[in-house]
């Protein structure tokens, strides 16, 4: 019995839990040696727990107990969360229609975009994007998430092109400003264009974004643990920072005008929060009417960022955060529900605490962030089939 019934549901955040070897292969020889001297690629692959995860879901007695656990069992340890061939099989028991994937491993790019080392920083992205749609390739309901660097304006539209040729459904773009220019450059219109010409999405991802600056963790007490046990992650201090860089890149994109000129692309953040949106919203408005009379560049907007925001930006919300009010301060057209399957941070009951949520909100709306924003937002990444599947709703 699948954990969903009887509805359909789109998933668009999920992740691969990538073993210290997945991206090898896809590496250059030219660029492989670099790419192991990294510190962050030095430091995954020490220990053994590698071993151990292939050898724990080579055991026939652990995978007996597969179905009963499928969002009990987390990371590595969790079905389909490296072996690509057992990913259709968690699709099937998870019941959703499909399942937006992304990376955990590769997240932020090694920290390349900022290193001055284009080619490597060119290469991890490429390398990523083979192992991503490799991976999904297994089954259509995996919709492979490509990276494309804007560090260099000059490559980033080849590497734009190159996951698009490659089956990536959706491109993927570091909240973070690239150093010495904004993401809403007008050198990167080849890459807006090519995307909304292909009708996939642009997105942003838990990762990708400027880090807390590490002097607030000095605060003279004890270091605090995050929910994996390490200091490397999530605490209460930076989890406030996690949507700064998304909020800033999406209010230079709405009000340098992007969003108008490619008015059919789509954009979404994923696993950055959304409780966050409303204020946003209001006060990118507060800054579109306080600065109009001396800015041409407000004059030549269609509409109010808002409503760019509704036309055309989705989020995902956290389980734990007020869903059913960021809706009401909103609108029905901006959420999307996520699992982050299989990660910690999903919970082990997703679907109760977002039907909580929503609870008293008309069924348009629940209908909106279950499914119908989700195919709004992926457009022709998501293939017409797989939207509104017959077999996942009661006859």
């Amino acid at each position: 019995m699948p954990y969903v019934e009887n509805q359909i549901i789109h998933d668009a955040d999920s992740h691969l839990m990538e073993l210290p070897d997945a991206l090898d292969p896809y590496f250059s020889a030219k660029h492989l040696a670099a790419f192991h001297a990294l510190p962050k690629v030095a430091d995954y692959a020490r220990g053994d727990w590698a071993q151990k995860a292939r050898a724990q879901q080579a055991d026939p007695a652990y995978r007996a107990a597969d179905a009963e656990n499928i969002l009990l069992r987390k990371n590595q340890s969790a079905l389909g969360a490296f072996l690509r061939a057992d990913r259709p099989m968690a699709v099937d028991l998870l019941g959703f229609a499909s399942q937006l994937v992304f990376t955990t491993y590769a997240l932020g790019n090694f920290g390349l975009d900022q290193s001055g080392d284009m080619d490597l920083c060119y290469a991890a992205a490429t390398a990523h994007n083979r192992m991503m749609t490799d991976f999904c390739a297994v089954d259509r309901r995996l919709l492979p998430t490509g990276y494309v660097p804007l560090a260099s304006i000059e490559r980033a539209a080849a590497a734009a092109r190159e996951a698009i040729d490659l089956g990536c459904k959706a491109l993927l773009i570091p909240s973070r400003c690239p150093p010495g220019h904004s993401p809403s450059h007008v050198g990167f219109d080849p890459v807006w264009a090519m995307a909304q010409e292909a009708g996939l999405p642009i997105l942003f991802h838990v990762g990708g974004e400027e880090k807390l600056d590490p002097g607030y963790f000095e605060n003279g007490l004890p270091r605090v643990k995050d929910f994996h046990g390490g200091e490397e992650n999530f605490t209460s201090v930076s989890f406030m920072a996690i949507p700064n860089s998304v909020m800033q890149t999406m209010a230079a994109m709405i009000l340098d005008g992007v969003l108008d000129r490619f008015p059919a692309l789509k954009f979404g953040a994923i696993e950055l929060g959304a409780s966050w949106v409303p204020s946003w919203m209001r006060f990118m408005d507060s800054a579109h009417a306080a600065f109009f009379k001396n800015e041409e560049r407000l004059h030549r907007l269609t509409m109010k960022p808002s409503d760019f925001v509704r036309r055309q930006f989705r989020v995902t919300p956290y389980p734990h955060e007020e869903t059913g009010w960021i809706i009401r301060n909103t609108g029905e057209d901006v959420l999307l529900f996520s699992s982050d399957f299989p990660h910690v941070e999903g919970g082990r009951n997703p679907l109760k605490r977002f039907n909580d949520a929503l609870a008293g909100l008309p069924k348009s709306a629940v209908d909106g962030f279950y499914r119908e924003n989700f195919i709004d937002l992926m457009g022709e990444g998501l293939a017409a089939d797989l939207r509104r599947p017959a077999h996942l709703v009661a006859a």
